[in-house]
């Protein structure tokens, strides 16, 4: 059986990540949603709630579990699919809050996906604070380098996605992933 390996969208929080999936989505591509968002959004309504700020290490193996499934999913895919993050970026939170890869997460972070990684890089009107994202902008900025450097030593190329209209966006993207697409067996 063949794979599609699923592209990686990732980049620093508030950069658009999530419209610009959306976006691919209405147009019939098969997405799927951030990890980290959607653990925040749950753990925060619970007394005693696994979120990264608190507790990293546990949030982080919490994400890396939901994102296996997820890449394995989309992995299944006929056509073009999407994450919106991936495994590479719980390493790269991992370093960022000087904590230990485990090995399997480092055996993980590399495999099943797209060697090209579209990044978006947050700007000042792409960002909003939120709960869910506590960073103030220079934050933001200081993750999505953490992030771009994790995944170059990973033997991904990184490529960012200029700032621009959702749809124009959408078209770049599209057509990049069309030419890079791989499918394994």
């Amino acid at each position: 059986m063949s794979l599609q390996l699923p592209f990686i969208i990732s980049g620093g929080p508030g950069s658009g990540k999530t419209t610009l999936l959306e976006a691919l989505g209405e147009l019939g591509f098969q997405i799927f949603p951030e990890v980290p968002r959607l653990l925040i959004e749950q753990q925060s309504r619970l007394d005693d709630g696994v979120l990264p700020w608190t507790q990293l290490g546990r949030f982080a193996e919490m994400c890396f579990q939901e994102m296996v499934i997820q890449r394995d999913l989309a992995q299944q895919s006929k056509q073009l699919s999407f994450l919106d993050r991936a495994i590479p970026d719980v390493c790269a939170y991992l370093g960022f809050g000087n904590l230990p890869v485990s090995d399997d997460i480092s055996r993980q972070a590399n495999k099943g996906y797209q060697q090209t990684v579209l990044f978006c890089m947050p700007t000042r009107e792409t960002y909003v604070q939120d709960e869910v994202r506590p960073y103030p902008f220079e934050e933001a900025l200081s993750i999505h380098q953490a992030l771009s450097l994790q995944y170059q030593s990973l033997g991904f190329q990184v490529i960012e996605i200029p700032l621009m209209s959702v749809q124009q966006r959408v078209e770049f993207v599209v057509e990049l992933c069309q030419t890079r697409s791989a499918i394994t067996d």
